[in-house]
């Protein structure tokens, strides 16, 4: 059975967002359409779907380590500080909207506290996504199989 290390990041990110936002359980904070996610952005994101991709994207992380805590999710969604002339430095994003995250995924089910302050994956939340894991491979196994049967009709003309 294909797990979440099995496939791409972008692919299982994609499908487990729009499994979120499916799904209607993660509650959106009311904020979402007009804050920026870091200090160093200039404008807020253009997706308004970006919640949900962002919570997909944590839950992955958390999958793939076992314990993970909030300033380390902010170091990566971090990105390039650009300071003027002066060289680029690498900066944290919000820690605000990774916990708020974290908090929607516990709420949920998937996420759960660790002793020492971190974030880990429950038994249901590792469950939850093996299951979109093995969807997203068996839609793209249907899709080559589709686009092989297409080759194959066009061959015969």
């Amino acid at each position: 059975m294909p797990g979440v290390r099995d496939i791409s990041a972008d692919s299982f990110i994609a499908a487990y967002a729009s499994h979120l936002k499916r799904s209607g359980k993660i509650e959106v904070p009311t904020w979402v359409d007009i804050v920026k996610t870091a200090a160093f952005k200039e404008l807020a994101p253009y997706d308004p779907d970006w919640y949900y991709v962002r919570a997909a994207a944590i839950a992955r992380h958390i999958y793939l380590r076992k314990d993970v805590g909030i300033g380390a999710l902010a170091k990566l969604h971090g990105g390039r500080k650009r300071r003027g002339n002066r060289p680029s430095h690498h900066a944290p994003c919000s820690t605000s909207i990774q916990r708020r995250v974290c908090q929607s995924l516990e709420k949920i089910g998937v996420l759960e506290k660790t002793n020492n302050g971190g974030r880990r994956i429950t038994q249901d939340g590792v469950r939850d996504l093996d299951r979109i894991a093995t969807a997203v491979v068996e839609a793209a196994k249907e899709e080559e199989q589709e686009d092989e049967e297409e080759e194959d009709a066009e061959d015969d003309e």
